[in-house]
């Protein structure tokens, strides 16, 4: 690999994966529209493309990644609340964004192309440690798009012969996580609300417990997938810590008082089955979460 797009490189997971490509040698061009992305987190070493995917024309999405050996396509609108808020709009960026990088992917000749997906594709998932085998039903408008992203992912390796690949995400936490705004997961609220003296807001009853997966393990199973010797051909990964942890248990690691929130939906539980990677990937997670709230609440000085 010498040459990578990445979608969503001003993200949060995106600008991570960029860092680390740049740090390898690698040539890497940047596709952001900025929605949820930020200036800062875009790498000077990178090459950066203000569009909106899902509405470039075909020629001209073709044109910008043309040349590139891998497209790691990061860039969604994330977050289970707010697609059930707004579903059309989600749609739009989830779904559309998707094929349209896919089929422009096809057309550049792209040896293989790295999909974000989403560990709500399970809905409330019936097997813990939950294998990619297990049946999927999504909760959300959110889960359905990104489960749509593999199943096309997996029409463009056998129909058009674009080498796929799907990662599943549980929960990633992180350097330039959001700590504010619609798309904001628990750590980065909690970390807000103590920057700002508040309670920490505890949705439901905080006994739903979650596979939280550091960034970083994420960009080197982005970069293993890309690199993978052997056709991939619309596999599927669960990228997991492979433990979790209640919400009530990480409002203990951050201190401080809790409040009652809202009773939303979501799955009460998620654990992922991570030996698939690890046997065919050869990834193997690093991430401790409490030896990273407490190193964060550090530099955070909370």
């Amino acid at each position: 690999m010498k040459k990578a797009v990445v979608t969503g490189g001003a993200g949060f997971i995106g600008s991570n994966l960029v860092d680390k490509l740049i740090k390898q040698g690698i040539e890497v061009t940047i596709l952001d529209d900025l929605s949820t992305g930020k200036k800062e987190n875009i790498n000077p070493k990178a090459k950066f493309i203000n569009c909106d995917i899902s509405i470039v024309p075909q020629n001209l999405l073709t044109s910008y990644i043309k040349g590139a050996d891998v497209v790691f396509h990061t860039a969604a609108k994330a977050r289970v609340q707010p697609s059930i808020e707004d579903p059309l709009t989600f749609n739009k960026a989830n779904v559309d964004g998707t094929l349209n990088m896919l089929y422009a992917s096809y057309k550049a000749k792209i040896s293989r192309f790295v999909y974000s997906a989403s560990s709500s594709a399970y809905g409330n998932a019936s097997k813990f440690p939950t294998p990619e085998e297990h049946s999927t039903d999504p909760l959300s408008p959110y889960g359905l798009q990104k489960y749509i992203g593999e199943q096309y992912c997996k029409v463009f390796s056998k129909v058009y012969g674009l080498d796929t690949v799907s990662l599943r995400y549980f929960n990633v936490y992180g350097n330039r996580m959001l700590l504010e705004g619609a798309y904001c997961l628990v750590l980065g609220i909690f970390a807000k609300q103590m920057l700002k003296g508040k309670p920490l807001t505890i949705n439901n009853d905080g006994k739903q417990r979650r596979d939280f997966t550091y960034v970083g393990d994420v960009v080197n199973a982005n970069i293993l997938a890309a690199t993978h010797q052997e056709q991939l051909s619309g596999d599927v990964f669960n990228i997991g810590n492979g433990n979790n942890f209640s919400i009530n248990e990480v409002a203990k690691m951050f201190g401080g008082e809790t409040v009652k929130g809202k009773d939303v939906l979501e799955p009460f539980q998620t654990l992922a089955d991570n030996s698939k990677a690890n046997l065919i990937l050869n990834w193997v997670p690093q991430g401790n979460l409490r030896t990273w709230v407490k190193n964060y609440k550090k530099i955070l000085n909370i």
